[in-house]
């Protein structure tokens, strides 16, 4: 199975177009799919529009960051069942070393890859960038070999009703989840000392700079915190997919990266606008698309709908849903 495909996990069946265009329970089951593909979206979408807030960079291996996560999950979830954890526990301690791990590779990517071409022509850091994906696509094949690996389910299979739909308990984990941890990250930008520098230094990093923000420390802690993010999606994607293999962030990257243009790139309320959006839309075309074009396309076309999505979004309005974010540099 495909991973970019595996979050429409909940197959409908095909109908024809007026009774598959009006049956509230299909329309409401496309939607809530959605919801649960923009969640990943969203989280790895908040790590692109706050790297970009701050430096002006598309960092395109933060795709690869979340592979990376889910590596890491894949690697330990085995030992941990063997040593008799409960499969709930299992996910929890897989979460909490997948985080440190993708921080400590995004922010050395930062130091060593970013940080030297910070007042390089925009075209270096972003064929870095680049760059930096293909090298953690090689090392993670070197590492994890190129056959893709199978994550087991680590929680109930019983599909969970809701108002005719259904969703899988991993499902609704997803959402739950990713709703946490964009409200948590919400707060702290808008409330926090650390969220008060970041904005200041997004702002103009000079002036933030004499106010006493090591913009610096910033940019690191920026990389961080949109590693957790993504770390957190990759396990979230692993334990959704149950299969895990060196190029999975990839095609997620860039979805994510799309979703943060439809919102407005630097706007994190932007970023989770437009992910969900991305995925509902993308949910609704793959639902819909066989029925449509009678039966000549069919789901696994869905590809075609988020990158149209970004060609619209580009040619008429390339600020985004929500406005792009950006920073004064005079």
């Amino acid at each position: 199975m495909s991973t970019d495909t595996a979050l429409h996990s909940i197959e409908v069946p095909a109908a024809g177009i007026g009774e598959s265009m009006f049956d509230f329970d299909i329309l409401l089951q496309q939607i809530l799919n959605g919801l649960v593909l923009g969640s990943v979206y969203a989280l790895v979408a908040l790590g692109y529009t706050m790297v970009y807030g701050i430096l002006q960079l598309i960092n395109f291996a933060h795709g690869e960051v979340l592979m990376i996560g889910a590596m890491v999950a894949v690697w330990l979830v085995p030992m941990l069942l063997a040593a008799g954890l409960p499969p709930a526990v299992v996910l929890l301690i897989v979460v909490l070393a997948a985080i440190p791990v993708c921080m400590a590779l995004s922010v050395a990517m930062e130091r060593l890859a970013y940080r030297p071409l910070r007042n390089a022509p925009r075209l270096a850091p972003l064929i870095t960038a680049i760059g930096m994906s293909i090298v953690l696509q090689t090392v993670a094949m070197i590492i994890w070999k190129p056959n893709p690996i199978v994550f087991p389910d680590l929680l109930p299979t019983t599909p969970v009703p809701i108002f005719g739909a259904i969703l899988a308990p991993k499902q609704i984990l997803i959402l739950v989840v990713a709703a946490l941890m964009m409200t948590g990250l919400m707060l702290l930008v808008n409330k926090t000392r650390l969220g008060r520098a970041m904005r200041a230094t997004a702002e103009n990093p000079r002036i933030a700079g004499l106010m006493g923000v090591n913009a610096n420390q910033v940019i690191a802690a920026t990389f961080a915190i949109g590693a957790a993010l993504a770390a957190v999606a990759g396990v979230l994607v692993a334990l959704n997919y149950n299969i895990v293999h060196f190029s999975m962030g990839f095609i997620p990257g860039l979805k994510a990266f799309t979703a943060a243009v439809l919102g407005g790139i630097g706007n994190i309320a932007g970023a989770v606008v437009g992910g969900l959006l991305l995925g509902i839309i993308e949910s609704l075309g793959a639902g819909y698309i066989g029925d449509l074009t009678g039966g000549f396309l069919g789901s696994h076309y869905q590809d075609i709908f988020a990158f149209a999505v970004l060609i619209l979004v580009l040619l008429f309005r390339p600020s985004g849903i929500m406005g792009e974010r950006v920073a004064d540099r005079a």
